[in-house]
Order: structure tokens, then sequence, then C-alpha cells
């Protein structure tokens, strides 16, 4: 499609597997591993820029902040919804965690905390496993008319 939406899933794809076999932080994936793989997708929706930091609810909303630095730089990060839900966080400690991420380094005062631009999001999540991706995969190639079975994908040959 020429319209960037699956030109952005080819990117977020190829951006997947060089993260599972490449990313020197993490053991490569195995071929055995493969069974028990899952993959979700989030997308997100309905973004709100609200005025006060604490106008969002944890576990509903997912929020991007942005700030200005100690060096007075611009910078951004942002949360899914499902992040300060199953940390176990509440407001302050998932807006502090945030603009670590964002890489603020000062000492985070309420103060500061008030000078944020916040957006609010929602998520809507899809998963699929290993499993159920091959079953599409198989299904998708005989609607197709072609008629024989696919092998598995094999990103290692």
């Amino acid at each position: 499609m020429k319209n960037g939406v699956k030109q952005g899933w080819h990117i977020h794809a190829c951006c997947c597997f060089i993260s599972a076999l490449k990313d020197s932080r993490f053991p490569p994936m195995t071929r055995d591993e493969l069974p028990r793989l899952f993959c979700s997708v989030s997308l997100l929706t309905n973004f709100e820029d609200v005025c006060d930091y604490m106008d969002w609810e944890v576990g509903v909303h997912g929020i991007r902040i942005e700030f200005i630095n100690e060096k007075g730089s611009k910078r951004t990060a942002t949360y899914l919804p499902e992040v300060a839900k199953e940390q176990g966080w509440d407001h302050i400690q998932t807006i502090d965690s945030l603009l670590r991420k964002g890489g603020y380094k000062a000492p985070i005062t309420n103060e500061f905390r008030k000078t944020i631009k916040l957006t609010r999001y929602r998520s809507e999540k899809m998963t699929m496993s290993y499993t159920e991706y091959l079953a599409h995969r198989q299904h998708h190639h005989f609607q197709n008319g072609i008629g024989h079975p696919l092998p598995p994908y094999n990103h290692y040959s």
C-alpha cells in the first residue's frame, strides 16, 4: 500500500526481527522458542492533550509526556496503558519513571511535574501466537488458490 500503513507495518516487523535476533542485550531467539512466541500490536487512539499531568487513569490511558530537560532540550517519552498497571505504579511513580526514561537526570519536583505537557490516549491491543500466525498464513495461502501447503516461515535460511 502506498498510504504508509503497510510500509509502517513492514518497518516494525523488521525491527522486531532485528530485536529478536540481533539485539546484543539479549540472546537470539531459537527455533525451539517459536511455538511459545506471541506478538502483540497496540493501536493507539483517542489522543487528548490535558492541562493537568494527573488527568489520566492508570490502566485506562497511555500517556506521552513532553518536557524540557535540564540542558534546555525538548524530550518526550511514552508508556502504553498497561505499563503503569502492570508495574503497580501510581500517577507520580509513572510520571517520574517516564521522565527518567526520557533522559531527565535532575531531581524531580512537583513544580517541575507541572511543566510537563501530557497527552493521554487509549490503546486497542491484539495478540497472536506463532501457532495462530502459521494457521492464518496457511489459510491465506489456500484462499489465494495456490492449493499446496506452505512450509513454516523460516527466517534462519
